[in-house]
């Protein structure tokens, strides 16, 4: 890959500081279409050697990262009963979002930002200081410091940090931020709101009424009719559970078939005269309604005779006494609106709300119609008159937990009003991200890694242990064609004569040969490729930003043509994604064609935040194998250990004798002197998926 480095340039040639170093980073960008949302934040770290966790089974306790994602500042900001938007034109509480659901969020279409449909990509929760935000409408935001909301000025922190020209964007007084405003809980389903939303629905699309009729030979009968009939299922469902819950059992059936580009339309009705009276009981109207009876109420009428598009909500009806109690309830909610006659002969009428998008939110979320279709936004520009003014901000006082969300666009909609994501990324890889992960990316490089290594290699308290590359972040990720910080690396662990080894997706590695070869004469070394797969779609799917696999393979047999003792890692090993015979013959053929001293099998483990980057993954590409991983990981990061064994048996059972000797993973070794590098003897790292 060549990337036009000539064109790096300094962000704004000033210095910057990044969340979490205290010393000041040099941000740089530059113009490739590789790195068009990448930025680079070159920092001098303050150490280098890093120890893996005690609770780790990683058959290593040392490794190096030269190269690490970096949060952007806003992490766990907001409560947990913070209400986001989600995709059905609904809320709920932060803390019940859940990784994989659909949400709304914001991307910028022309001169405007629009609201869009994204998915959730993880969550996170902390206990931190917590800030109460109060707008104009009344709203309040209970988040972080860091918290960053949209104002009609850009992103903006909740506190300032720093002074003068390092100052971050913060809120003051009198800011504006941006978003659907609108947001109120949605109502209580009570049987007052049953018989208000029956009400509605009913007296708009169901028929009902008794009347008598001739038999031939008999005596005249009466007859008891109710059907309700609609096209959206939705609010048929939500009416037949309310006269279940009240008393009356229905039975469904199909009215009439789809034709052409009319919608098929499903009914309802009893079985009884009993029924029939029951239901004209429920469906009276109250002599003084209560408040829950109006939201049910407008909520079925929406349902029945309501439409909402070309930014405009209408109710639309030709019974003046049912227009009557529609005005009524609007204005008992405190709603605005125009009352719009039309040339029928029947009287139709339509009454249509005023107030944009916020006053249309609010008749939304606060009646909650059954029908998704008609409550969605996408499309919509940002830009509403919504009285979302800051007003005051003041600490509380107090810690709280507080969640945080990442999600496809980069942003979310939460009380209203428009949140940033947490990006904060304990591991990221910047490798093979592949779950429809939209949002600018932040790459730490640690412009001093081979001379701050020289001086730990140095100390007397170094005890020589054994050093492992690639564990957390590819080492040979395509940015270190530029900053080159692997060869100093290498240097320096050859000058000590430390036993090390390397784990890596990319070929790059083989410029660093000589040096590697140096290593190996001095001490132990060894090399192992990460390959998940031969297959052509399962590699594009899961890893669409690291070379090829076969470009891989090239790389092993060239290290072992060369001296260096280089293996094959099949890490991740994902039941019915890369576990099949005929996935795996292939690739066992090719890295023994290719000379390889070592074949590993790894079971995937989730640990951390790529638990939920993973599930979301499999939401979005295979949602069939979604419940049996759920099933799987339900007690942690790893697989049950009868799944490990089945999987590692899959390279055990296809061990030819003349091929490389198959590995198994290893649990981690004792903390007394090095353990053996991957690739001889054991090997029980995982490939970084993402």
């Amino acid at each position: 890959m060549f990337v036009r480095w000539d064109d790096l340039t300094l962000d704004g040639g000033q210095q910057r500081r990044l969340p979490g170093y205290r010393d000041e980073a040099t941000l740089r960008r530059f113009d490739a279409p590789e790195a068009l949302q990448t930025r680079f934040w070159e920092v001098r770290a303050r150490s280098i050697l890093n120890r893996v966790p005690e609770q780790s089974r990683m058959p290593f306790r040392w490794t190096i990262n030269p190269y690490r994602g970096c949060s952007h500042a806003c992490t766990y900001c907001a409560s947990g009963d913070t209400r986001v938007l989600l995709a059905d034109g609904r809320t709920r509480p932060l803390a019940d979002i859940e990784i994989g659901a659909e949400i709304y969020g914001t991307v910028r279409t022309g001169a405007h930002r629009r609201f869009v449909v994204t998915r959730v990509l993880d969550k996170w929760s902390s206990i931190k200081p917590a800030f109460a935000v109060t707008l104009e409408d009344g709203t309040e935001l209970i988040t972080s410091e860091d918290h960053r909301f949209l104002t009609a000025r850009g992103w903006k922190h909740v506190i300032g940090t720093g002074s003068g020209r390092h100052q971050r964007p913060h809120l003051t007084p009198n800011s504006k931020l941006l978003g659907t405003g609108g947001c109120v809980a949605p109502p209580v389903v009570d049987d007052d709101y049953r018989r208000g939303y029956l009400r509605g629905v009913i007296r708009g699309d169901g028929h009902l009424g008794s009347y008598l009729y001739q038999r031939p030979r008999r005596a005249t009968s009466e007859a008891h009719r109710f059907r309700l009939a609609l096209a959206d299922t939705e609010a048929l469902t939500r009416a037949r559970g309310y006269l279940t819950c009240l008393g009356v059992l229905t039975s469904e059936f199909a009215l009439s078939a789809a034709a052409g580009n009319r919608r098929g339309m499903s009914a309802i009705r009893p079985q009884s005269r009993a029924s029939v009276e029951r239901v004209s009981e429920l469906i009276r109207w109250p002599i003084l309604p209560s408040l829950s009876w109006i939201r049910g109420f407008l909520a079925g009428i929406f349902d029945a005779e309501g439409s909402h598009s070309l930014h405009t909500l209408r109710i639309a009806n030709a019974d003046p006494e049912m227009l009557a109690w529609v005005r009524a309830c609007l204005a008992r909610l405190g709603f605005d609106y125009a009352v719009e006659p039309r040339a029928n002969r029947n009287g139709l009428t339509c009454i249509r709300l005023r107030g944009g998008l916020p006053e249309r939110m609010r008749y939304l979320l606060g009646t909650d119609p059954a029908i998704t279709r008609k409550r969605t936004i996408e499309g919509d520009a940002l830009k509403t008159g919504a009285r979302l003014r800051v007003v005051s901000i003041r600490p509380l006082g107090m810690t709280q937990r507080l969640y945080d969300l990442t999600t496809g666009t980069g942003d979310f909609i939460a009380n209203g009003v428009v949140s940033h994501n947490c990006f904060a990324r304990p591991t990221h890889t910047y490798l093979g991200f592949n779950a429809g992960r939209d949002f600018e990316r932040e790459i730490v490089v640690k412009v001093n890694a081979p001379e701050l290594l020289r001086t730990e290699l140095a100390r007397r308290s170094w005890r020589h242990e054994h050093v492992a590359l690639g564990t957390n972040t590819d080492p040979y990720q395509w940015v270190e064609g530029r900053y080159r910080l692997m060869e100093g690396i290498w240097e320096a662990l050859r000058d000590a004569a430390n036993p090390c080894s390397v784990l890596t997706k990319s070929p790059l590695l083989l410029r660093d040969l000589r040096l590697m070869l140096q290593i190996a004469q001095r001490t132990s070394f060894t090399a192992c490729l990460s390959i998940p797969t031969l297959d052509e779609k399962a590699w594009r799917e899961t890893e669409p930003h690291t070379p090829h696999p076969r470009a891989r393979l090239e790389a092993v047999a060239e290290l072992n043509r060369s001296g260096i003792a280089a293996g094959v890692l099949i890490a991740p090993l994902m039941p019915g994604i890369n576990d099949s015979a005929r996935q795996l013959e292939p690739l066992l053929a090719r890295a023994e064609a290719a000379g390889a001293t070592s074949v590993g099998g790894v079971a995937l483990h989730l640990r951390g935040e790529t638990r939920e980057v993973f599930m979301s993954w499999l939401a979005a590409k295979r949602p069939d194998l979604l419940k049996r991983y759920r099933e799987l990981y339900r007690r942690g990061a790893y697989a049950p250990r009868q799944e490990r064994e089945r999987l590692a048996q899959l390279v055990r059972r296809r061990e030819r004798p003349s091929g490389p000797r198959a590995v198994e993973p290893a649990p981690a070794p004792a903390r007394q002197g090095a353990p053996a590098a991957p690739g001889e003897g054991r090997i029980a790292r995982q490939g970084t998926l993402f």
